[in-house]
């Protein structure tokens, strides 16, 4: 690549002398996976893989292994190859601005190649490690991701709708790696995951919305309908996700899992109150770190508390 091999030149520029000792360049390759994200990719991954009927009739920590490594790689290719195809609109941002192809730290090339050879790589090891429908499972997520969701953000606001389908997909991937099949019960993670989004999201909409607006993401409606809208996609989301979380059927410590979960719906919904009403940059920062501590902590409750099969 060429920021590596320009460092072996005599005469540097200050680009150049930014990378040497490798240090820069592999915290902005790492950068490029979008690690916080991967966190929770991760967790809800996992979740559906523990509470899956394991096809071979036992849990398998190999199984487990190379499906969360093989989703990771997946992720970590999408999060690369989006920031290689949004770099334009990211150099306009101030939120995305430092990001290093937006900064133009990484070439575009270079950004390009590392996104597709870990997508690529995480597909096929998906395929081959752990089955087939995992492995589709992931590379629909990257396609809708990347080539439906993304480009619809210049668009329609109707792009939350569509996004939040392939963000919801990680329960499902764990599931189908775990018994090679998808049920109900995969359906109803996937609800949580997917109605999750749209708090979520609206208090980073709401926080950046200068920064979307300047660059013409239409992430956030236009005019007098603005408002309305994320009311809407705030409360109606919230107020269904807190109702199925406790739709689950633990077989274990069922009086405990309800009380858990009904609190942490409350609490989760109360941040969503305040940030409707307050329409704060302030609220919208508290929504954001309710909905990160909330989503871990259902999935890890009913990952405890639910009842595994097989």
């Amino acid at each position: 690549m060429s920021q590596q091999s320009a460092i072996t030149e005599s005469s540097s520029t200050p680009m150049q002398e930014r990378y040497l000792g490798g240090t820069t360049l592999l915290s902005d390759y790492w950068s490029l996976t979008k690690p916080e994200v991967n966190f929770l990719i991760l967790i809800t991954t996992f979740v559906g893989f523990y509470l899956a009927p394991a096809s071979t009739g036992r849990f398998s920590f190999a199984g487990l292994f190379s499906t969360l490594l093989g989703t990771l790689l997946v992720a970590s290719g999408t999060g690369a190859l989006n920031q290689y195809l949004e770099r334009k609109f990211d150099a306009q941002m101030r939120r995305t601005a430092r990001r290093p192809a937006a900064a133009g730290r990484l070439t575009p090339s270079a950004v390009l190649t590392f996104g597709t050879a870990l997508a690529v790589t995480g597909s096929i090891y998906l395929a081959l490690a752990v089955n087939l429908l995992a492995s589709v499972l992931a590379t629909l997520t990257l396609l809708t991701y990347l080539f439906v969701y993304a480009p619809l953000k210049r668009k329609t606001p109707l792009c939350v709708l569509v996004g939040a389908f392939p963000s919801a997909m990680p329960p499902l991937i764990g599931w189908a790696a775990a018994s090679g099949r998808l049920s109900v019960e995969a359906g109803m993670l996937y609800s949580i995951l997917f109605l999750w989004q749209f708090p979520h999201f609206m208090a980073i909409a709401w926080m950046y919305r200068e920064d979307y607006d300047r660059v013409g993401y239409l992430v956030l409606p236009e005019g007098n309908v603005r408002v309305p809208f994320v009311i809407l996609i705030t409360l109606l989301p919230l107020l269904t996700l807190v109702a199925i979380s406790i739709m689950q059927s633990p077989t274990r410590y069922a009086a405990i899992f309800y009380c858990a979960a009904i609190l942490l719906g409350e609490g989760f919904l109360y941040f969503g109150l305040e940030f409707v009403v307050q329409r704060s940059r302030a609220a919208a920062r508290c929504l954001l770190m309710a909905s990160i501590i909330y989503l871990p902590l259902l999935y890890g409750l009913s990952a405890t508390l639910g009842n595994r099969a097989g």
